[in-house]
């Protein structure tokens, strides 16, 4: 491969570091072509931009980044393929579907400007809530004393009501 080929893709990969807030580096060692096609699609279909790379054109890009990745660097062995997303959990949550069949495997993330290294964070990673999820989780418990407070106020009302209508019904 030239060197101006290799530049314009550690370019590429840059921006892609800049463009997504979370990537997941993944081992694609073992899967067959069917296989690879059928992740491939399952990522298109949750928004996940699936780039496979070499290691050290991705270590160049990591050390042109702003941000640190050192503690990745030990994880860019063998077959590595980068899931590029603006959610959080998604990936992990496809790669979950996989485990069964250890194919593709985690190696490492980047995940809410945190670090992860080792398939055993896959877990960790599934149960991390994206940012839509917890703002409705926010507003959920925002509005529950509201509720509560009419909910008191309606039903106290009904309860007046009653009362009222009950002593003026009533024959003195």
């Amino acid at each position: 491969m030239k060197k101006e080929v290799k530049d314009t893709i550690i370019v590429e990969l840059g921006e892609k570091l800049k463009e997504f807030p979370h990537f997941y580096l993944v081992d694609v060692t073992g899967l067959n072509a069917e296989a690879t096609s059928d992740l491939r699609r399952k990522c298109f279909k949750k928004e996940i931009k699936m780039v496979v790379v070499k290691n050290k054109l991705l270590h160049k890009a990591f050390e042109a980044s702003e941000i640190d990745f050192e503690p990745i660097y030990s994880a860019l062995k063998g077959n590595t393929a980068v899931m590029f997303t603006q959610t959080a959990n998604i990936p992990a949550k496809l790669l979950k579907e996989f485990k069964k069949q250890e194919i593709p495997a985690l190696k490492a993330a980047y995940v809410e400007e945190s670090i992860y290294v080792g398939a055993d964070k896959l877990e960790e990673l599934a149960a991390l809530k994206s940012k839509t999820e917890l703002i409705a989780d926010i507003v959920a418990l925002l509005q529950s004393p509201t509720k509560n407070v009419v909910s008191a106020l309606q039903s106290g009302a009904n309860t007046i009501h009653g009362v009222l209508k009950t002593l003026g019904e009533r024959p003195e």
